[in-house]
């Protein structure tokens, strides 16, 4: 992992930055959202390099240091977080599962698109859909999501179908913002996704929010926080 300094982000998925010795790069930014509060010019932010030749950007941005706290601006880092979590017991709600047990990007079932895990346990089938947590608030409080989303607030109803047809359904936001403590909608941003993230859990969806522990090397899905809602 190395340093640099946020010039700008741009085009979703770019930003340009400057090296330890001053020279400007342009790098991958591996995150669609708006990035509220991540990306300000002049931040610190740490950055990795691939070594894929057919690479435009053989550089990618992973880190964002911000007045709150570290951010990993990483989103395609959740379901891995989340994946290694479920295989080494550190999510409670769930259990130690072995790899034979839990199924990635499975089909939606009756229904388009995929959830991010399909769980087998207990003769019960368990959809897990996780999110990204990025967006502070204030005091330690996030939210998601940092833009409105027509793809979470698809997954919030579709859980809330399989759980109405008798599977376990599961929502679980991957805090990886280390300056969030507790976690809940983000109502101003998108009212429609909560009030059915509301509705979804009132009919037995199940809500959970985890935070991480990084050292810039390695990152780990760690400790539960508590998610609440307005009321």
């Amino acid at each position: 992992m190395q340093a640099g300094t946020l010039v700008r982000r741009y085009k979703r998925f770019l930003a340009d930055i400057t090296d330890i010795n001053g020279k400007q790069l342009t790098i991958h930014c591996p995150n669609t959202g708006a990035m509220t509060g991540c990306a300000e010019p002049g931040s610190k932010i740490y950055y990795s390099r691939s070594d894929n030749q057919k690479r435009k950007y053989p550089h990618t941005l992973e880190f964002v240091e911000t007045e709150h706290g570290l951010v990993s601006v990483n989103t395609g880092r959740a379901n891995n977080l989340v994946a290694d979590a479920l295989l080494n017991g550190r999510i409670s709600e769930v259990g130690s599962l072995t790899i034979d047990q839990v199924k990635p990007e499975a089909a939606i079932p009756g229904g388009a698109g995929r959830f991010d895990f399909q769980l087998a346990q207990g003769g019960r089938t368990t959809f897990v859909e996780v999110k990204s947590v990025t967006l502070h608030l204030e005091d330690g409080l996030g939210a998601f999501p940092d833009a409105v989303s027509t793809r979470a607030l698809k997954h919030v109803k579709e859980l809330q179908t399989q759980v109405q047809q008798g599977a376990r359904g599961i929502l679980l936001f991957c805090v990886q913002h280390m300056g969030v403590h507790r976690v809940c909608p983000a109502y101003d941003i998108d009212p429609d996704y909560s009030k059915a993230l509301k509705l979804a859990a009132q009919q037995g969806m199940e809500i959970l929010a985890y935070g991480c522990q990084t050292d810039l090397q390695m990152m780990t899905l760690s400790h539960r926080l508590d998610f609440m809602f307005d009321d």
